[in-house]
This record gives structure tokens, sequence and C-alpha cells, in this order.
């Protein structure tokens, strides 16, 4: 059969394209093992890691996408409303099968919504952060989204709430660990390879964004510049050039190591880490973390009034309970990150309790392959 499956896919930010990766793996693969289906042909937004297994580069780079908080968001209105106006053109000269959305709420609803009425199937990857503010936007959702597929075990039962069926598949990132455990290097050659000494690490995961970064790392850095007895390396984010990072290194005790996360944080004695999908990964490695948060003035004001929810990390949203300490904005200061980090880089009780509750977790979230199993119902439903 000579007909190809055109699938058009949508990835704004660093996370959506690692977990976009791992997904068009299993897509490619399970299609080719599938005798006479169409070929697949995909068009996508996205970073490094899926142009390299689609073997081209994306329409647009997550270099241009990624804005955090609200002031943020309005400051680049204009980019943004380009972009939608382009990506609609981009998918209509397309004429894909299927749109795959993943993440990136703000962006890829407001293009459901559009496609929608164009007659294109829409799956989505990864939900909307609805449970967490404005739960009037399932409504919204319900109609626009045929196929929606969350990561997190309570999400399924917020969506049966409003009668609207949604496929648990478990979270990607329980791949991205597996397959980097097979891969992965031990501490000492991970400290030979980067010329660090054999003191211990303390990992510091400032975020993906230049907005967070220029807001968090230099609380980070003030926080550890007293602890001399460790090495600080900041994890750099793939999507930003290392000259980025110099301005707010001013001491030659601090490295960067830039695509090697995972390998830093398993070498790492603790890490502070930007809240986010970071505080997830961190724990899944069973690394003790101090999670921190903090976004302009006016960004925090309108979400703290919008936001509903007990927590920021993932961790402790998972667990529903405080596993981690969670320093948030104004409470997120050099000296609270220290008196913090204080209390997890050495045996103890805070240190031994946050270690227990991540085999907790892993339970919680099981076996993962999240990836396989879209990838099955994608290829079942896309001709239907």
């Amino acid at each position: 059969m000579s007909v190809n499956n055109k699938i058009y896919i949508i990835s704004g930010e660093a996370s959506g394209d690692l977990h976009g990766s791992n997904l068009l793996k299993e897509l490619i693969s399970q299609n080719d093992a599938i005798t006479n289906n169409p070929t697949l042909e995909f068009r996508f937004w996205g970073g490094d890691k899926m142009a390299e297994i689609i073997g081209k580069p994306p329409v647009k780079h997550i270099r241009e996408l990624a804005f955090m908080g609200f002031i943020e968001v309005l400051a680049n209105i204009r980019t943004i409303y380009k972009n939608i106006k382009f990506c609609k053109k981009d998918i209509e000269e397309f004429q894909p099968n299927a749109l795959l959305l993943i993440d990136y709420p703000g962006f890829n609803l407001r293009i459901a919504e559009w496609a929608k009425k164009k007659g294109i199937k829409i799956y989505y990857y990864i939900s909307p952060t609805v449970w967490a503010w404005k739960e009037s936007r399932v409504y919204k959702i319900k109609k626009v989204v045929d196929y929606m597929y969350v990561i997190l075990p309570f999400e399924k039962p917020f969506y049966d709430k409003f009668n609207y069926e949604v496929e648990y598949v478990g979270h990607p990132l329980l791949d991205a660990i597996k397959q980097y455990r097979e891969i992965e290097l031990d501490p000492q050659t991970f400290r030979l390879e980067n010329n660090l000494s054999n003191k211990p690490i303390i990992a510091i995961l400032p975020g993906s964004r230049k907005q967070e970064i220029r807001l968090k790392l230099p609380v980070m850095l003030e926080a550890v510049k007293e602890y001399s007895n460790y090495q600080i390396i900041i994890a750099g984010a793939p999507s930003l050039e290392p000259d980025y990072y110099n301005e707010f290194i001013n001491s030659p005790s601090i490295h960067i190591v830039h695509g090697k996360t995972y390998d830093l944080l398993t070498a790492s004695e603790a890490a502070i880490v930007t809240s986010g999908t970071a505080t997830l990964e961190t724990a899944l490695l069973g690394v003790p973390e101090v999670v921190c948060y903090k976004t302009s003035k006016i960004s925090y004001s309108i979400a703290k009034r919008l936001i509903k929810i007990k927590y920021i990390s993932l961790v402790n949203l998972i667990m529903d309970r405080e596993v981690v300490t969670e320093l948030i904005q104004d409470n997120c200061t050099p000296k609270t990150i220290k008196k913090e980090l204080s209390l997890i880089l050495k045996d103890g009780i805070k240190r031994e309790s946050i270690l227990r509750s991540y085999e907790e977790m892993k339970i919680i979230l099981g076996e993962g392959e999240a990836s396989k199993k879209i990838a099955q119902l994608m290829l079942k439903t896309i001709l239907d």
C-alpha cells in the first residue's frame, strides 16, 4: 500500500521533546511490524531528540517556543499569535490524518479547537493541568480532543468526574530512566570524563528556560557558596548555549555539564531542583532534593489566586503529602535553601524518609511503557 499516514506533532518544551522522541520510536517500530500498514510520515514542532528520530529538523524548534509565567507570555504575545497563525497554515498544507499534541497546553488547546473543526483527529499526550486550576477547561477538552493520554495516576479519576474517558498510560519518565539504566555511566567515569574531583557532588537543576534560570540560578548558587567540601555542578539545558550560564558562574569551583543530567544526578549526593519534570526525574534516580519555585511577582500573584493544589512538585502531588521540601517565591532564598539542603546531605531522618517515600512512589507509578501503550492505541484508531 502506497498511502501514507500523516501525523503532525506539536511539542513546545524540552520534556515534550524527550517524551515525543520516545513515542516516535515506538510508532515507527510498531507500524513497521504491521504487514501492509501505510507508511508513517511526520511533520513536527520540537527539539533535537525528535529531530534525531525523524531525521530532519523541526518546523519550529523548542528554543523559539518556551515562555513561562503570565507576564512573560504577555510580553511575547505577538510572537505566540504569529506562531499560531503559521502553525494553522502549515497544518493545512501538510494535510495530516492525525494531530498529536504533547503538553504545551496554552498553544496546543488553541490548535486543537481549530483542527477539530477541520475534521482532523486529535490525540493529546500529557494532559493540561486542569486539575490544578481552571477545571472548566475540561468541557472544552472533551469537545476538541478525541483521545487523551494521561500520565499521573490521579488524573483518570479526575476526568471520570466529568464523564470523560481518558487512558492512563503511566509516566514516560519511567521508560526514560529505564533506558538510561541500560547505558548509565558509573559515577567515577562521569567524574573522569568531566574533569571532576572526588569530592561529593551537589547538583543544581535551574530549569530549561532562560527566564527561570535568570530568576533562580543566582539564588541557588548563593545558597551553596560555603559548601567548600562539595563540588557544585549545574545541569545545563540542552536547548541553551553553554555561554548563557557564564554570567551566573562567579567561582572556579562551580562546573556545568550539558546533556548529562542523569549522569550528574546519579553521581550526586543531593540536588537543588526547579519545580517541574526534573523533580520527578531526580526522585526516580534516588537523589534527595530541595524543590525551588520562583517567578516574577506579578506572575506569582496571579498564579496564587488561580491554582488550587496543595503542592507544586510532582513527587508531592503523586504521594499526596510533603515528601520533599518546596521553597516557593519569597521563601526561596539562599538561607532557606541552605537550611533544607543541610538536612538531606548526610544520613539522617529527613534523608532516609525521602528515600523510603521514593520507593513507595515507584510502586504507585507502576511499570511504565507509556510510549508503547500510546503507539498501540494510536495505530489502532488512526485509520478508523
